[in-house]
């Protein structure tokens, strides 16, 4: 399955990669603890980042991948491998019977690769692999994935593009020629694809790479972008405000950004003023009716159920020493706000 996902300037700055060796068995992952394996991690740009670094990553942007690299994941919030609510609990825990019903379905057996693999010429180019698939004339590399609700609607077309370059790095790093991904939607449909190597992609994929690299080993952060991501990175990145003010009015890239912002703001405002009026007016012509059909869709407006409520001030009143027992502190943060000359 060939992917198209990488721009032309990037097919501009696509270097030629030669024929190349077995990919090199840097450390064995049997029995290593989290933090050794996210250490060894840092070292390198792995398979699961490459869709990061290059900046197509639904999950996860460039700046807080850069994070990590640099030393500063700290700083984020903690993941807990352990944490039943996550889907990375799930996708670990799942992947031996995505693996199992994939030898089931096609044949092909399995087995685990418990090492850190690099590229032979690459010294910053890893990979981890979920399976390596044996004796298979066609293919050589199993991934295993999992989706969820949410998550199964970006496989409606196929394999999505963030997993695509996950694969092609892999196939980058080992120099094989074809692997399947593997999936189970919503934990009753597995589907299986094949994604085939592709000398072209993968010349763009390590380009793009490297200049993400770069920017790791010269400590330069990367543009933020509009995620939620890079919002949470650059609360970790700069948590307290120094009280310094900084003069940006000569800076002409800074002063156009703040004057497009201050008209996306008044946009959005007007925009969310029509919004509530459209909705009002809808509203009122319902009366006390729960739904109302269009010949676009349908509306309803119903009442919640009622829910119990805890009185904190209540209690403030009559029991202030206890209430006082379980007050706690909650940190403060930074806010962003606009101000405009009139």
């Amino acid at each position: 399955m060939p992917i198209h996902v990488l721009t032309n300037e990037a097919r501009d700055i696509a270097i030629p990669i030669p024929r190349q060796r077995p990919a090199l068995r840097l450390v064995s992952t049997k029995g290593m603890a989290r933090e050794t394996w996210l250490d060894v991690r840092r070292q390198g740009i792995g398979s699961s980042d490459a869709a990061t670094a290059v900046g197509l990553n639904p999950y996860q942007s460039q700046l807080e991948l850069w994070m990590h690299k640099t030393g500063k994941g700290d700083l984020l919030p903690s993941i807990d491998p352990l944490d039943e609510t996550t889907p990375m609990y799930w996708g670990t825990l799942l992947e031996p019977i995505v693996a199992a019903h994939y030898t089931k379905r096609t044949g092909n057996r399995v087995r685990r690769v418990n090492a850190v693999l690099g590229h032979p010429q690459i010294p910053w180019m890893l990979a981890n692999i979920d399976r390596e698939v044996v004796g298979a004339p066609d293919v050589q590399i199993l991934e295993c994935k999992t989706a969820g609700m949410n998550g199964a609607k970006l496989w409606k077309d196929g394999v999505p593009e963030y997993i695509q370059l996950q694969v092609m790095h892999q196939l980058a790093v080992t120099g094989k020629l074809a692997a399947d991904v593997a999936v189970l939607i919503c934990g009753q449909e597995l589907q299986i694809h094949r994604i085939e190597r592709d000398e072209t992609m993968i010349s763009q994929l390590i380009a793009l790479e490297e200049q993400f690299w770069a920017l790791v080993k010269s400590d330069t952060a990367p543009s933020a972008d509009a995620s939620d991501s890079a919002a949470t990175a650059l609360r970790c990145l700069y948590p307290q405000d120094s009280g310094a003010d900084i003069d940006l009015s000569e800076d002409e890239a800074a002063s156009s950004q703040f004057a497009q912002l201050l008209q996306v703001r008044e946009r959005l405002t007007a925009c969310e003023e029509q919004e509530a009026l459209l909705k009002h007016q809808i509203q009122q012509q319902m009366g006390t009716a729960s739904f109302a059909r269009f010949a676009g869709g349908s509306v309803s407006w119903k009442r919640s159920k009622d829910s119990k409520a805890f009185n904190a001030a209540l209690l403030q009143e009559e029991h202030p020493e206890l209430a006082k027992a379980y007050m706690g502190t909650k940190p403060g943060s930074r806010r962003f706000l606009l101000h405009a000359d009139s």
